[in-house]
């Protein structure tokens, strides 16, 4: 076998190494967090929870609103509801960390949460990815609630 075919192969093993460590995941690979924040930094992309129980529609939060709970920044759209929220955080926040329910659910994956898609179900939060994936998750929602509490969280040390 000549060098330059074993350095092909070599670079052809490795990226399959590579490419089986992105999909299974690595020991070495950091859990993810407990709470979904997007591009902006924010739990529910800067959402204010309070409000989806309040008045039952997604409200922008305030930067002037702002607290960190579980290593997440949440906004809300005024100091009545920042200070619901820190007496009890749990009843608020949405229900595995603002990932998408389906995804934790029906796939036993993580995939964003979009606060756009939501339903509260028996006093909870719940967000989905999309409308297309809110769909699947309304037609057996006890059903994927019940395997989504199952798989998290151990679902964020895989």
């Amino acid at each position: 076998m000549s060098i330059p075919t074993i350095r092909r192969e070599r670079r052809s093993l490795a990226a399959l190494l590579a490419g089986f460590a992105i999909i299974a995941g690595s020991p070495a690979q950091a859990a993810s967090s407990a709470i979904f924040t997007p591009s902006s930094g924010l739990a529910l992309d800067g959402y204010d929870t309070v409000a989806f129980f309040t008045q039952g529609r997604p409200v922008r939060g305030e930067a002037r609103f702002e607290t960190v709970w579980q290593g997440a920044r949440w906004r809300f759209s005024g100091q009545e509801h920042l200070d619901r929220f820190l007496a009890e955080p749990a009843r608020f926040a949405p229900q595995y960390g603002g990932y998408c329910a389906w995804a934790v659910g029906a796939r036993n994956s993580l995939a964003p949460g979009d606060a756009r898609y939501w339903r509260i179900v028996d006093g909870k939060l719940y967000v989905n990815y999309d409308a297309g994936v809110q769909r699947e998750w309304v037609r057996d929602i006890p059903g994927l609630i019940l395997a989504a509490d199952r798989n998290w969280p151990a679902i964020l040390t895989r």
